[in-house]
């Protein structure tokens, strides 16, 4: 795994690279969340593919859970990805919740993700 860092306006955005999965529990995400905030970084990027599959299926509720720590710490998420393939009505209905919240967003590239994250 390498973060690579990215600042913008005063903002420091940790962009995760791994051709691993790294998130697969929801502790996994508290880790990784204390890891980034530990190294003075305001937001993150994750890559869908770094994620487990078990993530976008809500049923597993991993997805709430690592969210919701996200939220609690005020560290702003985008996950890139294309999610567009998912099916389920109830995952993108929370997409698109999320996406309206804006602290917790679900992106197609890394120029949308930095674009948002900026603001």
């Amino acid at each position: 795994m390498t973060i690579q860092s990215h600042e913008i306006n005063t903002i420091k955005i940790a962009e995760v690279i791994s051709d691993n999965i790294i998130i697969q529990s929801a502790q996994d995400g508290l880790d990784l969340m204390g890891n980034i905030y530990y190294q003075g970084f305001d937001k993150v990027i994750l890559y869908e593919k770094n994620i487990t599959p078990e993530f976008f299926d809500l049923k597993t509720k991993i997805a709430g859970e690592i969210l919701q720590k996200f939220s609690n710490y005020r560290i702003g998420l985008t996950i890139v990805g294309n999610f567009d393939k998912y099916e389920s009505k109830s995952l993108k209905d929370f997409i698109f919740e999320s996406n309206k919240t804006k602290h917790v967003n679900f992106l197609g590239s890394l120029k949308d993700a930095l674009d948002n994250l900026s603001k």
